[in-house]
């Protein structure tokens, strides 16, 4: 089941050859320039482990979609609501732990689901079976 982004203001155009949201696909300073902040902010960012950008064979850092939203969060939660690094620290720990238990729960309601309709397709069947043998 798809699902939408709580952050749909967030979302990220991603550029020709960048096929998922895990995949690093901006360099540095093209993610600085779409963020509008310095180079030297995201290598900051990066060392608070506040985002960990994919790494090239050659060491250059390549930001995923996903990491430029995760950004624009933190600078979103840093200008628009005043909370310093370290609040923003705690506050995206906490929604990486609630997404994660999100889908830890999804996976088991899925796994539940397909418990269920096994189980009702054998019932189906052994029901099926004895109303042929009652009709024998």
């Amino acid at each position: 089941m798809a699902r939408r982004s709580p952050y749909p203001d967030l979302e990220v155009e991603r550029p020709e050859g960048c096929t998922g949201a895990k995949e690093g696909c901006y360099v540095i300073s093209v993610a600085a320039e779409m963020l509008q902040v310095h180079p030297q902010t995201l290598r900051h960012y990066e060392r608070l482990g506040l985002v960990t950008p994919e790494r090239t064979n050659g060491n250059i850092r390549r930001y995923s979609a996903r990491d430029i939203a995760r950004l624009r969060r933190i600078q979103q939660l840093m200008e628009d609501l005043g909370v310093n690094l370290a609040g923003v620290e705690v506050i995206l720990n906490m929604h990486d732990s609630l997404e994660q238990l999100r889908q830890d729960y999804e996976r088991q309601l899925q796994e539940q689901r397909d418990t269920y309709e096994a189980e009702l397709r054998r019932l189906r069947a052994t029901l099926e079976r004895v109303q042929r043998e009652r009709e024998l």
